[in-house]
């Protein structure tokens, strides 16, 4: 399942590809437990509704790119790491860095704040898969679309203090700043989550929040059991646990797919 272009017809959220979400990682941080690291790729490098580059612009001026945190398994976030690539309109909170360098080549910009790091800007695409043999009825030739496709990566090293020492939930989101106030584009936190919805389902599972994701319940039912030969029973079983649509993490335990610290939506 793609989540490149979550948008319509395979298009993007709000026609913007860098309010795009394509993965969500969290890991500790390799030779210090005592750390871990969350990263939120957005902005595919390349259409699939169309054969073009997206803009060369990284991430939307304006607009926030956030990591949620729920640490008592209500689904409601108790912590936010919100990025802004613009003066923010919005001033709670702890500011911990501001005017960080974004990198657009291939050097890594990397910004340290006490026991933060930070990096922000375009790195290859992690994904592969034959986007032109799914389109062609599922004549699949092997070749890797991703292979010279780039994402924008948002990078935050953090102590493991921050999350507390018990499992959290994770999930990350877009939100764009229109005319009528702020807009949440895109969402998620597990992977294969968004390809069970279409049309106005999709619009607004995409802006809705995980604590209200129970009314979806059915719609995921349905489609596994017409899709992946489940029993009504048992179909609604897995839609249970695949919802809410939250990452969990054990900073304790190995990152493993796919409940700790990897999402990779597609």
């Amino acid at each position: 399942m793609s989540h490149h272009a979550s948008g319509p017809n395979f298009g993007f959220p709000r026609g913007d590809a860098r309010l795009d979400m394509t993965d969500l990682y969290v890991f500790t941080k390799p030779g210090d437990t005592a750390k871990s690291v969350i990263v939120l790729n957005v902005h595919p490098s390349f259409r699939l509704d169309s054969p073009e580059p997206t803009t060369s612009e990284p991430f939307k001026p304006g607009a926030l790119y956030e990591f949620k945190i729920d640490t008592n398994g209500d689904a409601v976030a108790d912590i936010c790491y919100s990025v802004q690539f613009a003066s923010s309109e919005c001033d709670d909170g702890e500011v911990i860095v501001q005017n960080a360098p974004v990198s657009v080549e291939r050097e890594a910009l990397v910004t340290n704040a006490g026991d933060y790091r930070f990096f922000f800007g375009w790195r290859s695409d992690p994904f592969f898969f034959d986007v032109n043999g799914n389109f062609n009825h599922m004549q699949f030739t092997g070749d890797d679309f991703f292979k010279d496709k780039n994402v924008c990566s948002i990078a935050i090293e953090l102590p493991n203090s921050d999350l507390g020492s018990n499992e959290v939930g994770i999930w990350a989101r877009t939100v764009d700043n229109t005319g009528e106030g702020w807009t949440q584009a895109d969402r998620g936190g597990r992977p294969m989550q968004a390809v069970f919805l279409v049309g106005e389902q999709r619009e607004s599972y995409l802006s809705g929040d995980p604590a209200n994701d129970d009314r979806f319940i059915g719609v995921f039912a349905h489609e596994l059991e017409h899709t992946g030969g489940y029993t009504p029973q048992d179909a609604t079983a897995v839609a249970r646990k695949l919802l809410p649509d939250i990452l969990s993490y054990n900073q304790r335990e190995p990152v493993r797919y796919p409940h700790n610290g990897q999402g990779d939506w597609r």
